[in-house]
């Protein structure tokens, strides 16, 4: 067993050797009980689907009126870019912006980037600035709130319903089956996607290479398969080697702490 092959626990840093999980499983904590991961599905055949699909309800919610409003024989309808427009329009600079964020820029990066790391896997082969995009999907996922968007619309339909006649449009229904989208993709842990790689390059665990890149290291007792762990021996926490002192080369790896200390 190779000692690059290491998890720490988030709450305790505890050090484990990594194991393939089975299907529908996840590894906890000997220590605290807090989970460390959980097992990674095979089949990016339906993640790419959903991005995709995803992706294409994004931009038919972007490119049609939200709604139309009628009152009084004068008909007005807008956009979610129109909106933040007419927002900037009347010095509303501040909110404007976060608005475009939260519900345009943030989701388009996420989108883009999964599917930039996703098709390249499924053809076998790992993407450049993989470990890059990889951070870039762990800090906007947080910002994207289309699904207290669509709340917001709700709230002002149904408020507006007394005043004037509201019809929905295509944009609506996109945001709806966009919000849908999305609560699928964020059950994802982009994390996963480290094994997935490791899967495909067939080589061994991915490291950090001196310049930020990855390189694969040869094929070690490190399995995917879920056949190669048993339930009773999913995790044991690392030692270092007899004859070593915790915090020299030998005894920690790289980038991990030793149990007990922090990093």
């Amino acid at each position: 067993m190779e000692e690059d092959d290491l998890i720490a626990c988030h709450e305790c840093d505890t050090l484990f050797h990594k194991r393939a999980l089975p299907s529908r499983s996840s590894a906890k904590c000997t220590r605290c009980g807090a989970t460390l991961y959980q097992s990674v599905s095979s089949n990016l055949d339906k993640l790419c689907s959903i991005t995709l699909a995803a992706l294409i309800t994004f931009l038919i919610a972007q490119a049609f009126p939200i709604v139309e409003l009628e009152t009084n024989g004068i008909t007005s309808q807008t956009t979610l870019i129109g909106a933040i427009v007419a927002l900037w329009g009347e010095n509303m600079e501040v909110i404007a912006t976060m608005v475009f964020c939260a519900t345009i820029l943030f989701p388009l990066i996420e989108l883009m980037a999964m599917l930039y790391l996703l098709v390249p896997l499924r053809a076998g082969f790992i993407p450049a600035g993989f470990s890059q995009v990889l951070r870039a999907i762990q800090f906007v996922r947080p910002w994207g709130m289309i699904e207290v968007f669509m709340l917001g619309i709700l709230v002002t339909l149904v408020k507006m319903v007394s005043i004037a006649r509201v019809i929905p449009e295509a944009a609506l229904f996109a945001f709806g089956a966009l919000t849908l989208l999305f609560a699928v993709i964020l059950t994802f842990d982009p994390r996963a996607l480290w094994d997935i790689a490791e899967r495909v390059g067939g080589h061994g665990p991915l490291r950090y290479t001196p310049f930020g890149g990855l390189r694969s290291g040869p094929v070690s007792a490190y399995s995917t398969e879920p056949q190669s762990a048993t339930p009773s021996d999913l995790l044991h926490p690392y030692a270092p080697p007899r004859g070593t002192q915790r915090g020299s080369p030998e005894g920690t790896p790289p980038d991990a702490a030793a149990p007990g200390n922090k990093p």
